[in-house]
């Protein structure tokens, strides 16, 4: 027998980085907020210091991410052939547990530029019709720069930003980014210190014209105090970052950020080992009335709403969406439907340096150090694009992110066991430096995700399915920037050097990590008939149910999406509160029947009246959760 919750205004899906924004933003609004988070809980103290940074329990037995008996997917090149599910991670890995993947993050912290939010109108004026693969599927963001950099701002502050300002409201400035879009305010913090590595890569790479600046990091360069009242402690370049929760609260994330801030409200709650199965909609399939998940006593539980929020990983929201019929599914055959559209992914490459007379010291490092350039990215004034018959970019960038052995390069030819890994390691530890790549990925009509027809969940559901190969498009990027990074990599002087990238006949492989920066599946746009989301990142089939996270974005870009997931959910969160919960789609229940009395406002989300009032507090039962 299902058990029933007390009704709250909005239910929280997912508590990473966008369960977190939603929860303290609508809760500060006056609203009941319970946060439902499938994993267990995590705060800061489970793992700070003096508790040390454990290797094999973070990286090699992946401690913070989600186990793939829990959130699998099956994966295929093509329809052609059968798709097979995930056994353990590879080129991604989700986290699970409160602070979801926002964990577990390096803490690079890029904003999108004006143009690869308006890719489509880019490609339009820049290409000769024909000059692109006719399976992509370019849209805009439906978001303008003007409308999302207050919001890029206002989380570059939640983080205590550590960089060089570009573009200070149009004016360009010495040290940063020249193609940055203009920011309203500087960085709250200055850049990380430089390593050997990053210093010799910005030497050279100026020297052959390039324009070169200091990452944008989430490891905090000073001591901070953020607008929500969190303090952040100044990185002290321990090095463990990706992978790991950070043990010195320096690196941001929801749990340093935010939710010890929300967690004091009394309007808030959370329940963990609470995996939420489908959303539940009304007879008219318009308006949700809650979430159904199963709590960890293995119990179904019912969770009455006015407000669905699914602010899980991308592909757990669109799984959820296909599960509960929230949207149409896309169809690659016919073109038709939505959610599943506009799958993608990202390429990366590198070229690994030896230096048998320097030591690179690589266990004094943070995740976010490094030196990049933007030069070849999708802009005006970019020409080589057009010229060699690709669309996108990447950002090319020498960091030095970890000094843990397992992670260390070796020369070509060395063993990689025994007493020859050994010998590799006395004499090249700390003898190398990289040189990578951060790639876009263009959407196709042929990569997309579905519900799979013969693999199922511990609960019975269909696992979600992915479709997805590298299309030409992405290939010719690839032997272009190789050619780019080998060009530096030549001009700096090195004994020996080994590069990684793309073949041009290659498939996408599962098996070797690339980046947890999956994106699209339920995108935001202008047309229902091409997105599943409007601008606010709200369901354009049922009215009260919102998604953000990078599965609304069209495509993916060569910065990495936190930033711009960060600013459209506070994005969002506005919307919401400005308008949503004030004047918001009318309905009354009536036994065996909904009556609906549809408003749309063009200045947002679908309006009328609600029934959402101010928070009552209090009414919180079973293993509600409080800071």
């Amino acid at each position: 027998m299902t058990k029933i919750n007390d009704a709250v205004d909005a239910v929280v899906v997912g508590l990473g980085w966008t369960g977190a924004i939603m929860s303290i933003e609508l809760a500060r609004a006056g609203l009941k907020v319970r946060a439902l988070e499938r994993g267990p809980d995590r705060t800061p103290e489970d793992f700070a210091y003096p508790k040390p940074a454990d290797e094999y329990a973070y990286e090699k037995r992946m401690k913070v991410f989600a186990p793939p008996a829990q959130a699998a997917v099956t994966v295929r090149h093509d329809t052609t052939k059968t798709a097979l599910p995930t056994r353990q991670w590879g080129s991604f890995c989700p986290g699970t547990g409160v602070g979801g993947s926002g964990l577990h993050w390096t803490g690079v912290l890029l904003r999108a530029t004006p143009t690869d939010l308006k890719l489509k109108t880019y490609a339009d004026q820049t290409y000769a019709p024909g000059a692109l693969q006719d399976d992509m599927q370019l849209q805009d963001f439906p978001v303008t720069w003007d409308e999302l950099e207050p919001h890029y701002d206002f989380f570059d502050k939640v983080c205590g930003l550590s960089g060089k300002t570009g573009n200070l409201r149009g004016e360009i400035q010495p040290g940063g980014d020249p193609f940055e879009g203009p920011r309203s305010n500087p960085f709250p913090l200055p850049p990380l210190k430089d390593t050997l590595n990053c210093s010799m890569f910005k030497e050279t790479a100026t020297k052959l014209g390039y324009h070169t600046f200091p990452n944008s990091s989430a490891n905090v360069s000073t001591a901070y105090t953020n607008p929500y009242g969190l303090q952040l402690a100044p990185c002290n370049y321990c090095g463990f970052c990706s992978r790991y929760p950070c043990l010195n609260y320096s690196k941001a994330s929801p749990n340093t950020t935010i939710l010890d801030a929300v967690k004091r409200m009394d309007n808030f709650s959370y329940r963990v080992n609470s995996e939420v199965i489908r959303v539940e909609l009304h007879d008219d399939k318009k308006t949700a009335k809650g979430v159904t998940y199963i709590d960890e006593n293995g119990e179904e539980v019912f969770q009455p709403a006015d407000i669905v929020l699914l602010c899980s990983f991308q592909f757990a929201n669109v799984h959820l969406m296909l599960l509960s019929g929230i949207g149409k599914p896309y169809d690659p055959n016919t073109g038709e439907g939505v959610v599943g559209r506009n799958y993608a992914f990202l390429s990366n490459g590198s070229a690994t340096l030896f230096f048998k007379d320097k030591n690179f010291n690589p266990f004094a490092t943070a995740g976010a150090t490094g030196e990049m350039c933007n030069d070849v990215s999708p802009r005006p004034g970019f020409e080589d694009g057009v010229k060699f018959g690709f669309i996108g970019g990447a950002k090319i960038h020498s960091s030095q992110a970890s000094g843990t052995p397992s992670g260390t390069a070796l020369p070509k030819g060395t063993p990689a066991w025994g007493a020859g890994w050994k010998k590799g390691m006395k004499d090249w530890y700390g003898h190398s430096m990289k040189i990578g790549i951060t790639t876009t990925c263009m959407s196709y009509r042929g990569n997309y995700l579905d519900l799979d027809p013969t693999y199922t969940d511990n609960h019975g559901r269909p696992l979600l399915r992915m479709t997805f190969d590298w299309k030409q498009n992405e290939l010719k990027l690839q032997q272009y920037l190789r050619d780019a990074v080998l060009k530096i990599a030549n001009e700096m002087g090195a004994d020996s050097i080994s590069d990684s990238f793309l073949k041009p006949d290659a498939h996408y492989d599962l098996r070797p990590y690339v980046s947890t920066h999956n994106v699209g599946g339920a995108v935001m746009g202008d047309d229902p008939k091409t997105s599943a989301l409007n601008k606010y990142l709200q369901s354009w089939d049922v009215h009260n149910v919102f998604v953000p996270g990078g599965n609304a974005f069209p495509h993916n870009f060569q910065a990495n999406p936190t930033a711009t997931i960060g600013a459209l959910t506070y994005h969002s969160a506005a919307q919401i509160v400005k308008e949503y919960i004030r004047t918001r789609h009318r309905w009354s229940r009536h036994e065996g029947s909904d009556r609906h009395d549809e408003i749309h406002d063009s200045r947002g989300p679908c309006t009328g009246r609600n029934r959402i009032g101010r928070a009552r507090a209090g009414c919180r039962q079973g293993t509600d959760r409080k800071g």
